[in-house]
Formats: structure tokens, C-alpha cells, sequence
């Protein structure tokens, strides 16, 4: 087939290159609904960090793309993370491909750069548009728990009950910051789970037992993003942001 057209837009205002990773990757919420790749996702996390222990937000985004293609696999179950988690990565790229772009390439810069500037609503005053670093704590939050829910579908037995695995993930994370009814929803949906050998298929690396290894080598990479954005957060005082 033919190739397409490259594009003849002008280059002297783009963006960082992970400005630009987040741009191209995370452009639409039908960017985020194709097919569902570990590898992908394992690739985006492990270029998150530099040698300085920084976070970069294009593949950060990049990985959380990866992630919701998950969710939006299990169909509805999800959605009631998977739509905040879109909205959430939008606007992490509305900050990355904007005026002050620069002050985005990583998470130290941006949290250096809302504090200084005042941008953060510690006090949740209202009528202001909500901060990167607020939208990141809740990416952050529900990171924690996919984080917990692979691990437990990658050490589970095959007859593992996945509704318990997810629960158990749920409750040890983001349950905390959902109100009742929300987690109400969430329990009944649980229980609505395909097996975990149906989970690890939807992978999309071969095997079970290859996409076991395949989370073997990812999880280490997004627990590492994690406690750095966990710790980066707690110094600042930014945990428990309304």
C-alpha cells in the first residue's frame, strides 16, 4: 500500500522528545482502544527512568497507554477506572505539548515548576484548573493498583480466583480514595472476571507461561517508577492532595 504523506508542519516549536513520545502516543482516546501489547507497555516503563533517577512523562504516558488498552480489553468491568485514567493521561499531554512544555519532560521538573509557580491547589479552593501534579497522584494511585493486580495474576496459581486477586489489589490501593458507591460497583464487577489463564492470554505474548515471564521483567520497571514518584511526592508533601 501506498505510504502515507509525512507531514509538512513546520518543526522550530516542537516539543522535548518525551514531550513528544507522549504527543504521537497518547493523542486520543482511540489511540488508547487497539490491541493490548505487554511488551509495549514493558518497553515505555523501562525508558521512564534516567540515569538520575528522573521520571520522563512521554513514556510515562506511553506506559499508562499501554495499561488503559488493558482495561478497555475486559470491556466495561474497568470503566469506572479506564474513563478517569483516559481523561486523566489527556490532560498530562495537554501539559506536555503546551506553552510551557519544557517545563514538562519530567516529574521532578514538573513538580519543581507547579510549586514554584503556585499552580498546586493544596487547599482544593475550586474554580482552578486541576495541576499536573494532581493528575499524576491519581494516575499514581491507580498505577499502585495494577501494579498489585499483575503481580498477583503473575505468582497466582492457574485455579487462582482472579475476582479475589483484584479485590485484594483494590483494596490495598485505590479502595481508600473511592466512595462507597464507587466501591460498591467495583466488588460486584470483580466478581464478573475471566480466569487468569483468559488474563494472561490477553497479554498478547504467546503462551501463559511467557506472559508470566513477560511480568516478571515489566513489573520490576513500573514498581521502580512507582517508589520514585512515591517518594518524590511524599518529600513534597503532594500524597494527599484534594
Amino acid at each position: 500500500p501506498p505510504r502515507r504523506a509525512r507531514s509538512s508542519a513546520p518543526t522550530a516549536q516542537a516539543p522535548p522528545p518525551a514531550a513528544r513520545i507522549g504527543r504521537a502516543r497518547v493523542t486520543a482516546r482511540g489511540a488508547m482502544a487497539g490491541a493490548f501489547s505487554l511488551r509495549e507497555v514493558l518497553a515505555a516503563f523501562r525508558a521512564c527512568v534516567t540515569e538520575r533517577r528522573e521520571v520522563l512523562l512521554g513514556p510515562y504516558l506511553c506506559g499508562w497507554q499501554g495499561l488503559i488498552r488493558f482495561l478497555h480489553s475486559l470491556g466495561a468491568v474497568f470503566s469506572f477506572i479506564s474513563k478517569d485514567a483516559v481523561a486523566k493521561v489527556q490532560l498530562m499531554e495537554s501539559y506536555c505539548g503546551g506553552e510551557q512544555r519544557e517545563r514538562y519532560v519530567s516529574l521532578q521538573s514538573m513538580v519543581e515548576y507547579e510549586l514554584a509557580s503556585g499552580l498546586v491547589d493544596t487547599q482544593k479552593r475550586g474554580g482552578r484548573p486541576d495541576s499536573g501534579c494532581r493528575t499524576v497522584l491519581r494516575l499514581h494511585r491507580a498505577l499502585r493498583w495494577l501494579q498489585l493486580f499483575l503481580e498477583g495474576l503473575r505468582t497466582g496459581r492457574e485455579d487462582s480466583r482472579t475476582s479475589v486477586i483484584c479485590a485484594d489489589s483494590y483494596n490495598a490501593s485505590l479502595a481508600a480514595y473511592h466512595p462507597w458507591v464507587v466501591r460498591k460497583a467495583a466488588a460486584v464487577a470483580f466478581c464478573t472476571l475471566p480466569s487468569r489463564n483468559a488474563f494472561l492470554e490477553i497479554m498478547n505474548v504467546g503462551t501463559p507461561e511467557e506472559a508470566v515471564a513477560v511480568l516478571g521483567e515489566a513489573l520490576p520497571y513500573i514498581c521502580d517508577v512507582y517508589s520514585i514518584t512515591q517518594e518524590l511526592f511524599a518529600q513534597h508533601k503532594l500524597l494527599d492532595l484534594p
